[in-house]
């Protein structure tokens, strides 16, 4: 069937954690209830689907000799897909994602969202066609999460500061630490670089619980708002999480290693709402959550690593 060829190909349930960053980005600078720039909102979100899209795209055409190996079953390699058309496809929706981002700085007066959005196309291109064999590929990884965060905030006037990128880097330290601990899913898993890469997903997780800490001169105040329901709510993500990936690290198996990969990436979704939850009160933490019901839908369908 072709269109599951190419939904396969875009890896869609995944799609929805790149909306989720953005969500996160975009609703930790303004309050939905203060009428905050919707169709930049679209935007961002539109830009962050086809470059994250992109990726997963041009991922598949650069390892479609290995995959004819490993992954005969994917569409390239299973020839439901065109190799050629395949890169072309990546390639453009790569420029239409940059481009959706200059359209955003356009319309907002703020060079911000076309530079983060170039970034993260940079990155995307430096990772699948250099970098994604390398020891840093993990880091390059959690950089693209960390600029997909800062393009949700990326259409505001006021400067970022420190909380911003605490944020940020928390959400890119958990993905290079899911991605290290994907290393080895197609082959016999790795106990000593599982263990590594749970314990980066934990500090990743950490960094994003201790954000009140950062937060600009109101950190005590937050802090004690949201203390202790906010960690009960991380420690709840953090089980979720960290509970399936042990499983894996104490009895190795490329299937336990994927099923615990799957449920780290879909939970990237959890934790973008638990940190908007934080700011912006259940309900639009709740909205954002809402996100894993098609993630998790599709993903029964659609295979998301």
């Amino acid at each position: 069937m072709a269109l599951r060829a190419y939904l396969q190909l875009f890896r869609l349930p995944n799609v929805f954690t790149a909306l989720a960053d953005v969500l996160l980005g975009f609703f930790f600078i303004f309050n939905p209830a203060a009428q905050p720039p919707w169709g930049q909102l679209a935007l961002l979100l539109s830009a962050s689907a086809l470059l994250y899209t992109s990726g997963m795209v041009l991922n598949d055409v650069f390892d479609a000799d290995v995959d004819a190996i490993e992954r005969p079953e994917r569409p390239i390699p299973s020839g439901r897909i065109d190799r050629a058309w395949a890169r072309q496809l990546g390639f453009s929706m790569l420029l239409a994602g940059a481009g959706l981002g200059w359209i955003a700085s356009q319309t907002s007066g703020q060079l911000r969202p076309g530079i983060v959005a170039t970034a993260l196309a940079l990155l995307v291109v430096l990772y699948d066609t250099v970098l994604k064999r390398t020891p840093i590929a993990p880091l390059v990884m959690g950089s693209c999460r960390f600029c997909n965060v800062l393009l949700g905030m990326s259409v505001a006037a006021a400067a970022w500061v420190q909380v911003h990128y605490v944020v940020a880097a928390g959400i890119g330290l958990y993905v290079a630490g899911v991605t290290w601990f994907a290393k080895t899913e197609a082959h016999r898993p790795n106990r000593a670089l599982l263990v590594f890469g749970m314990a980066v997903m934990a500090a990743g997780l950490a960094l994003v619980a201790a954000f009140p800490l950062w937060s600009a001169g109101q950190g005590v105040a937050l802090f004690r708002r949201i203390f202790p329901t906010w960690y009960y709510l991380m420690a709840v993500v953090g089980a979720i999480v960290l509970a399936r990936c042990l499983r894996a690290v104490v009895s190795p198996s490329p299937q336990r290693v994927q099923e615990a990969v799957k449920i780290s990436i879909l939970s990237l979704i959890l934790l973008d709402a638990a940190a908007c939850l934080a700011v912006r009160g259940p309900y639009v933490g709740m909205a954002i959550a809402l996100l894993i019901v098609p993630a998790m839908f599709l993903g029964r369908w659609i295979y998301s690593t």
